[in-house]
């Protein structure tokens, strides 16, 4: 009897190693059966509706059993690729021998120094590092991560800030991935930490006066709902409460605005928010509201001169630009500044002493404006491609009058320009080396167009190699995330030769349900039209194939988080679609999650999926759920990662969901569960680290294909 469709009422079984012939590698190899899940029934009511969790007991971080359920499905992983650990090795030396590993980014100034970070040839982590007054002066380290993480599996620096006179460094530290950050303070003049420690910090931001520090703190959920102010060497218990948020689906986020003349707290849910400013040179003082929070009213804000500029979509689905007079910013003294359009996107504003900086998104690529306040007269920075990704990098001061900013595309790597707003001209200050043989001019990128069956059309970004052919014989990787309205960047990847080097076909699905075509378009992907985002990049999937980019049976399909939650959905309503599924830290078990309001995310993403308590999102939720929709059918290969100490996606979805996979599905194909037992949400924290885990998943998608590597 085949073990992954026999289902026990015991913890776990350990069966015993086995001969087996791998048909997905060609070859013989010795494995161990698949750990199978103990059948622990849950049963709970919802609606009327009796509804049994097999599954659930898993749950329960704290039964050993459910450790070492995970310890034993890596196990098996690991036993299922060990024939392929010389080809991982091959492509994490391939990956790495085309970055520079001894490098640094482009300094910036801040008032009296040159900030920068470098790296060096065998260590994990970043060294953060600053110049005073030139850049040949000596060299200050601030920070050397490595240093920090010694004795840490996981290491990571949240929330830093420099005191205005950049003598003292606050900043947050996570050492378990579970992005639980405890607030540290260094006196950067004798290289001492002031007893000034507190646990569960979210974002900060000093006063002027160099003695005020506020900082946000999260609840149980991991929810930023309290701003506390807290003055150096005084003892963190004494710190004052000064404000609370009680509605549950809103964050708190804290910042200082580039002229440093204001402290603003911004409060806000998925589709509302609120913001209230304090003067930073008064720390005592209260803050005050700009304008009380209205449902479906987003709003942000920035300072410049004698006004605050605001981006909302009061009025206006793709935002507007407006002002109003620091004196009295209440919305009834707001003056439109540029109006909403229908088919381009405000996306916000930066403000200069002399310049307002303008993000736009325009048919699905970044634009950026400038607009001079002395006489209104405007230009557009002008770029080379036709699909890119451009965004602003490292401008801290309010007086510049260059703007640094990073463009890149799939082809072209990470390049930091220094902008002059008045001139408009540009200088390459730096671009991302690759080390080896890279041409960028031996590779294509395109945009395609593919029809959704509602009859829109989805773009799809791709690269490739000049020599591959449209024969239908291209290994495809296909790519989405499709979520919360963000778009998705075409980025650059040194790692990603690899593949295109062995002929695959690279691809972004822009799926609804993200930004990448303006507010509407994230619009038509969420709540009761999610399925919208999973019925596009099927559609894209299809479209490939039928214009002999790719077949069915070369198709490979990623995504995470989110976009996990895409890639479940996809090969729950179309599993015939790819050969191979990788589904990063996937959010599967929608309903289950959405009915639990004690686990992080839940009450503030009602607006995002709806709240599974009233029937009609309930019953479409259902409709979809991976975990709720596993089927005696026929999968892809799949590999489906998570972190133990996951606070977003719970390590229990992928858990449970492979494990009715398991128990459910019909074909024998491989399927691996992979679990880091000490990260979070994005993986390893190490730069070597992070590339042995893609040198992985490349050898995993490699095997089941068939395609060597040399």
């Amino acid at each position: 009897m085949n073990p992954r469709r026999c289902t026990f009422l015991v913890m776990l079984v350990v069966t015993a190693a086995v001969v087996a012939p791998v048909g997905w590698s060609g070859e013989a190899t010795v494995a161990i059966a698949p750990p199978v899940a103990a059948v622990r029934p849950h049963i709970d009511t919802v609606h009327g509706i009796e509804r049994v969790d097999n599954y659930y007991w898993l749950r329960n971080r704290g039964d050993s059993a459910v450790l070492a359920y995970l310890e034993a499905e890596n196990a098996y992983t690991e036993s299922m690729m060990e024939h392929t650990e010389k080809m991982q090795e091959l492509l994490f030396a391939e990956m790495k021998g085309r970055i520079k590993e001894t490098d640094m980014t482009v300094p910036y100034r801040y008032m009296d120094y040159y900030y920068y970070a470098r790296t060096e040839e065998g260590k994990q982590y970043g060294i953060f590092c600053r110049k005073r007054g030139t850049l040949d002066a000596p060299e200050e380290v601030l920070l050397d991560i490595n240093l920090l993480a010694e004795g840490h599996d996981y290491y990571n620096v949240g929330a830093h800030e420099i005191s205005p006179s950049q003598q003292i460094l606050a900043y947050t530290f996570d050492t378990a991935g579970a992005e639980t950050y405890t607030l540290v303070v260094l006196n950067l003049e004798n290289r001492e930490y002031f007893a000034d420690t507190v646990p569960n910090v979210s974002s900060l931001a000093w006063a002027a006066d160099n003695r005020t520090l506020f900082y946000t703190v999260e609840d149980e959920t991991r929810r930023p709902y309290r701003l506390y102010r807290h003055v150096l060497g005084t003892p963190p218990a004494d710190d004052e409460l000064v404000y609370e948020e009680a509605d549950e689906a809103y964050y708190m986020g804290l910042a200082e605005t580039r002229s440093r003349e204001y402290l603003v707290m911004m409060l806000g849910s998925q589709v509302t928010s609120e913001t209230w400013f304090l003067k930073s040179d008064n720390p005592s003082g209260s803050f005050k509201v700009m304008a009380p929070r209205e449902q479906n009213v987003e709003y942000m804000v920035d300072h410049q001169g004698d006004k605050f500029y605001i981006t909302t979509n009061k009025d206006a689905v793709n935002f507007r630009l407006m002002s109003a007079p620091v004196t009295d910013p209440s919305p009834a003294n707001w003056t439109e500044v540029l109006p909403a359009r229908d088919s381009v996107k405000l996306e916000g504003v930066d403000c200069f002493k002399d310049y307002l900086v303008i993000y736009e998104r325009d048919r699905g690529l970044p634009a950026i404006r400038i607009r001079q306040v002395s006489d209104g007269a405007e230009h557009y920075v002008q770029f080379d491609e036709s699909i890119y990704s451009a965004y602003p990098a490292g401008n801290p001061s309010y007086d510049a009058t260059l703007l640094r900013y990073d463009f890149q595309s799939l082809l072209t790597p990470s390049s930091v320009y220094d902008y002059n707003m008045a001139t408009r001209e540009r200088k390459l200050l730096k671009q991302e080396e690759v080390l080896g043989r890279y041409v960028r001019e031996n590779y294509v990128q395109e945009r395609a167009w593919a029809t959704a069956p509602d009859g829109t059309r989805i773009p799809i970004s791709l690269c490739y190699h000049k020599g591959v052919q449209r024969d239908g014989r291209n290994p495809l990787y296909l790519y989405a995330y499709g979520a919360y309205g963000y778009a998705t960047e075409p980025w650059f990847s040194s790692g990603r030769l690899s593949l295109l080097d062995r002929g695959f076909v690279w691809a972004i699905a822009h799926v609804r349900g993200g930004g990448d075509l303006g507010r509407p378009w994230y619009e038509d992907g969420k709540m009761l039209r999610k399925k919208n985002t999973f019925t596009d990049f099927i559609a894209c999937g299809e479209y490939l194939v039928e214009q002999g980019y790719t077949s069915h049976d070369r198709l490979v399909i990623n995504g995470a988080s989110a976009g996990g939650l895409l890639i479940g959905a996809v090969v729950t309503m179309r599993p015939g679609l790819a050969r191979v599924a990788v589904a990063e830290v996937p959010f599967v078990d929608v309903i289950n999650s959405m009915l639990d309001e004690s686990i992080p995310l839940t009450v503030t993403e009602f607006e995002e999926w709806g709240n599974p308590k009233d029937r009609e999102y309930f019953d479409y939720m259902l409709s979809y759920s991976p975990y709720d929709n596993v089927a005696a059918t026929d999968y892809p290969a799949m590999l489906v990662t998570a972190g133990l100490n996951d606070p977003r996606v719970q390590y229990w979805e992928p858990a449970k969901w492979v494990a009715k996979l398991r128990a459910t599905r019909a074909d024998d194909d491989l399927l691996l569960l992979k679990t880091n037992m000490d990260a979070g949400h994005g993986g390893a924290s190490g730069r070597y680290d992070f590339l042995k885990e893609v040198a992985f998943e490349y050898a995993f998608i490699f095997n089941v294909l068939g395609i060597s590597v040399q």
